[in-house]
């Protein structure tokens, strides 16, 4: 869906909005097109956390200064995606979760006098 450019900035119009374009659309922010395919998951992502944060310290704002601060919230999505990658903020489970069937380089090391006395070698 992509939003007439003169849509009236309502919380009503906000709440129809369905995809990255679509917010970047609705608060006038210029944006790559080519990034946006690449980060969009991530983008809405962080914006969803950054919404619900708003929503939680800010309930009883008005409407204006509540989209005021979501249009802050998604500029700071964007580009956060700009200085850092997917996997430095971790937003997905699958970022989060250590796999349990992955054995890390340090754990296979041994200390050199342990291994000599347990191989019989000295």
């Amino acid at each position: 869906m992509t939003i007439p450019t003169n849509t009236p900035k309502t919380l009503a119009n906000f709440i129809k909005l369905t995809n990255t374009e679509d917010f970047l659309q609705f608060f006038d922010i210029d944006y790559d097109p080519t990034f946006v395919n690449v980060n969009r998951l991530h983008i809405l992502k962080q914006f969803s956390i950054l919404v619900a944060e708003i929503n939680r310290v800010f309930p009883d704002i008005d409407d204006m200064e509540k989209l005021a601060k979501y249009k802050v919230a998604f500029e700071e999505s964007y580009q956060l995606f700009k200085t850092s990658t997917p996997l430095d903020t971790k937003l997905f489970k699958v970022f989060k979760d250590a796999p349990n069937n992955v054995v890390l380089l340090e754990d296979l090391s041994i200390d050199e006098t342990d291994w000599t006395k347990d191989s019989g070698i000295l």
